[in-house]
């Protein structure tokens, strides 16, 4: 790409921040390949997270008047979106794994592909429940062959549950959905209420600091959005409910440098808790389902008119247009869906000169669980911005499938160089290789208010790619509960 700064260019100014201060981001001019991919994933990595970077750094200069350079190189942008996969714990790798042995992408009666999420227990028991089968990939497996790949999709959908047919880019564009977001931006900025802006107080160490953040986010792209902005010196409370299943090995990486309590939002009392935490927010931040938080009375409207000035964020899988929007959604279901499998497994089959029929292959990582952390992480900062320079109330908009289109439209490499001349991901086997030990931070999970009895524990992981020359962020490690601390903020001022 003969100018690295270009993608970031579009979606810096379509958001209305100021074009100079782009003159301090400095990206990898050679950024792809960084993987082994078809796809631009490492402009793709180092643009999100440079626009998240840069936001922050911007919003600190407003505060501050102190200018900065952010820099990003593309390798360790690409590393770090695999960050779930780089850390361990006293020294050991953490057990678990990022699927359930029964999800993936299983052939249909159709000779077509449809793919399983069933991370979570009940996601896991309802695709059991309309295959009326073993709980055995192979009891799947035979079940799922007496069903077409859309009517199985739709069987799902309608109880709720995750999985997607196998369909090529040709087809997901030409599919309502697709038609649907085809002017959707990979980020929105929406103004939803009226407020005074923001007042400038100065003194702050950190491009953050003082700003308080519900995290209302659990698996990928919500959490790594508010585990950067508590690296930027947000106050981050990671609010979860305690009728839901933790993910550890998901969590204990996405929650570094936050704080966590428990909240069950069918409970009266404690909507009330949260309804005097919102009051005190800058950055409520959460990926329901759609609608799911206005039924308990905390929609983006209800937010901001208890907290005028506050930044709503949301996430969804599929947008807020189009018969999907409703529609529950995982990275790698998306990815199945929008084409993403058909074309790399194509670009597979050319690169290795197999004339057989492509098998569908997936992107190296969770390409836009991360590229939408970041790009979340960047319109809240952007909006901040806004709160100072504009006033108001605002909600930040993104969706894993809009991030998707905004990948593709990066441009494709030549599967002779993206995938024989990219780098594989590393093993994260230890010891480490190099190149992740030359990245590789240490931090402490502290124990929190009700961690009883539980000893710090010593953290490795991989560290942040953004490097702002005059705020370093912040490299600490998770809380060791999710229930680990009590619903309260710290104090806000430096």
């Amino acid at each position: 790409m003969d100018d690295p700064l270009a993608p970031a260019r579009l979606i810096w100014e379509a958001n209305g921040l100021p074009p100079q201060a782009l003159s301090s981001l400095k990206l990898s001019p050679d950024a792809d390949p960084a993987v082994n991919s078809s796809y631009r994933l490492g402009t793709a990595a180092q643009t999100v997270t440079g626009l998240s970077g840069l936001a922050a750094a911007q919003f600190h200069q407003l505060r501050t008047g102190i200018e900065q350079e952010v820099s990003v190189d593309a390798r360790h942008a690409v590393l770090e979106f695999k960050s779930e996969s780089w850390y361990t714990i006293n020294g050991a790798l953490p057990s678990g794994t990022l699927f359930d042995p029964l999800a993936g992408l299983y052939k249909t009666k159709d000779d077509s592909y449809v793919r399983l999420h069933t991370n979570f227990p009940h996601h896991r028991q309802g695709i059991l429940d309309i295959l009326q089968c073993a709980p055995t990939r192979e009891a799947v497996a035979a079940a799922l062959l007496h069903w077409n790949a859309v009517d199985f999709e739709t069987e799902a959908s309608s109880r709720k549950m995750v999985a997607t047919a196998l369909r090529s880019f040709d087809e997901w564009d030409a599919h309502p959905q697709g038609q649907a977001l085809a002017n959707t931006p990979p980020v929105q900025l929406i103004r939803i209420g009226d407020a005074p802006r923001r007042e400038v107080k100065g003194g702050y160490t950190r491009p953050l600091e003082g700003i308080r953040v519900l995290d209302f986010t659990r698996v990928l792209a919500g959490p790594v959005c508010g585990r950067t902005l508590a690296a930027h010196g947000a106050d981050v409370l990671l609010v979860s409910s305690p009728k839901l299943p933790a993910l550890p090995f998901l969590d204990t990486d996405t929650s570094r440098g936050k704080r966590a309590t428990q909240l069950d939002l069918t409970a009266a009392a404690d909507r009330e808790v949260l309804s005097n935490l919102v009051k005190d927010a800058d950055v409520f931040l959460q990926a329901y389902r759609p609608g799911g938080l206005c039924d308990k009375g905390f929609g983006p409207e209800d937010v901001a008119g208890a907290r005028p000035g506050i930044v709503y964020a949301s996430l969804t899988a599929y947008g807020w247009e189009g018969p999907w929007k409703d529609r529950r959604g995982f990275d790698s279901l998306v990815q199945t869906a929008s084409g993403f499998n058909v074309a790399e497994g194509e670009a597979y089959a050319t690169f290795s000169g197999d004339d057989a029929r492509p098998t569908p292959r997936s992107l190296p990582m969770q390409a836009l669980d991360h590229a939408a952390g970041y790009l979340l992480a960047f319109g809240i900062n952007a909006a901040l911005c806004k709160t100072i320079t504009e006033g108001g109330s605002w909600e930040v908009r993104v969706s894993l499938a809009a991030v998707g289109k905004w990948i593709r439209s990066l441009g494709r490499l030549d599967s002779a160089v993206g995938l024989g001349e990219g780098r594989p991901l590393p093993s994260p086997r230890l010891p480490w290789p190099d190149e992740l030990q030359s990245l590789a931070i240490s931090c402490v999970r502290v124990a929190g208010d009700h961690d009883e009895g539980k000893e710090p524990e010593k953290m490795t992981a991989i560290s942040h790619a953004a490097k702002l020359s005059r705020s370093p962020v912040l490299e600490t490690g998770s809380p060791i509960s999710l229930h680990a601390h009590n619903p309260t903020w710290l104090p806000r001022d430096p």
